[in-house]
């Protein structure tokens, strides 16, 4: 109580806006201290970066000893071709199907279900969170029905979206919704049960309503927690997606895998799985650059600018 009457005393506002602008600039200050620098930061900042370069031609390194392991495997004899073609017969697969269309209609239809489904997961899972984190009953009644239900394969309700919708694209919702809907749920009630006490009481101090203290002090806390559990959510999405077309049938690229494998098509079958392997690597680049422009103000975005 003494320091949030130094506070009001310090700031004898009465706009319910400008106490809100006071609190999250005093939640910054305590919880993120100003960053200092100058030309030795700068000094660290190059040192810390050339490791970063090291790794990275490393990772590349690693890559092209992988493709010219794959290549020359089956040429030597190492492995039967009938199971795992050249790299370059693959790549040649590979780029004929850039340029086909249909293939380009499959990847739409993936997506497609990806992005749904991962909407459908994130809003679902805030609003839960919401809900049942900033109440105590609910989250103490939840809390055995939530651990019973998580570790639930996705996979294990494939007959059941099948009996329910049928070999449309709700089958596939089903399925990536139950798995990714739990990585945006547990990680919004971490962040929920991470706000500050005295954060929350120097909101209440300064007047700060309900929604006032949601915007201010809760929403800033939870952000960095659910960005992490779209990160996580994100990546099930697409394995679900894949997966669902696979087991389902549902048109997409998973389905034209199953097609490739069961004519015997090995080639192109290991093209497509090439593809989706891009296809995650352009969902992980998108995910962290919208991670890093919602939380260019947190610290760990901030220190990996400066790296």
């Amino acid at each position: 109580m003494e320091h949030n009457a130094v506070l009001a005393y310090k700031f004898p506002f009465s706009d319910n806006l400008t106490q809100g602008a006071v609190v999250a600039a005093i939640l910054t200050e305590r919880e993120h201290p100003p960053l200092h620098g100058g030309r030795a930061g700068m000094s660290r900042g190059i040192r810390a970066g050339q490791p970063f370069e090291a790794s990275q031609a490393l990772g590349f390194v690693g890559i092209g000893l992988f493709l010219l392991l794959w290549e020359t495997a089956p040429r030597v004899g190492w492995v039967n071709r009938t199971f795992l073609p050249e790299f370059s017969l693959v790549a040649q697969k590979f780029f004929a199907y850039l340029a086909d269309i249909s293939f380009w209609t499959d990847v739409g239809r993936t997506m497609t279900a990806w992005a749904i489904g991962l909407i459908i997961s994130i809003i679902a899972g805030v609003v839960f969170g919401f809900a049942i984190g900033l109440n105590g009953f609910l989250k103490r009644t939840t809390r055995s029905t939530i651990e019973f239900l998580r570790p639930i394969p996705s996979v294990a309700l494939v007959p059941l979206a099948v009996l329910l919708f049928g070999l449309s694209i709700e089958s596939s919702l089903m399925l990536i919704v139950y798995a990714c809907f739990w990585q945006v749920l547990i990680q919004v009630l971490y962040g929920v049960g991470d706000v500050d006490p005295v954060a929350e009481s120097t909101a209440r101090a300064f007047g700060l309503g309900r929604f006032a203290r949601m915007r201010h002090v809760v929403w800033p806390t939870v952000l960095p927690y659910l960005m992490t559990g779209v990160r996580l959510a994100s990546t099930v999405a697409i394995i679900l997606a894949i997966t669902a077309e696979l087991l389902i049938g549902q048109p997409g690229i998973g389905y034209q895998i199953g097609l490739t494998q069961a004519g015997g098509r090995v080639p192109e079958m290991y093209a497509l799985i090439v593809a989706t392997g891009f296809i995650g690597v352009v969902i992980n680049i998108f995910i962290r650059n919208l991670e890093r422009q919602t939380l260019k103000w947190h610290p760990s975005v901030t220190r990996e600018g400066r790296n």
